[in-house]
């Protein structure tokens, strides 16, 4: 039997980082549920200080994804979840994405995320490959290839 995964960051600011990647990848940041939290905590499933506002809007406090564009159609959908966490990045990630631009598209794209905030490491070459390997405005490391 195969089964579905998601991707989860552990992150120090979650709806910004998505924010960060949604901007990166060309995907969706998903829509907050204002009403389902609030059920959530007038059930005492939840408490007021596991909800934020951020840009307006109620949030659970700990958590942001992100999807594909297209994710509507798949079950699960494509999915990162941002989650927050109260120790910092101290070490390299021992799993990170591959994010595919393609060769022609590499430099244009590694310039516009350093623009928006992302930091270069290191360039890689294996025969034909070619990756840059940078990190997110929090360290996380991925490859754009």
């Amino acid at each position: 039997m195969a089964f579905d995964f998601q991707v989860t960051v552990d992150s120090a600011e979650p709806h910004k980082l998505a924010d960060w990647w949604a901007e990166a990848l060309g995907w969706h940041v998903e829509p907050s549920d204002e009403a389902f939290i609030r059920r959530m905590v007038a059930e005492g499933q939840a408490r007021e200080e596991d909800t934020t506002t951020y840009h307006g809007v109620l949030v659970w406090r700990t958590g942001a994804a992100i999807r594909h564009p297209d994710g509507g159609g798949s079950s699960p959908p494509r999915r990162i979840l941002f989650q927050g966490v109260p120790e910092a990045k101290t070490v390299k990630n021992r799993v990170h994405l591959d994010v595919f631009v393609g060769k022609e598209n590499l430099e244009k794209e590694l310039d516009r995320l350093l623009a928006n905030g992302a930091t270069l490491k290191y360039r890689g070459q294996q025969g034909p490959y070619t990756w840059a390997t940078v990190t997110d405005p929090e360290g996380n490391e991925f490859c754009l290839q």
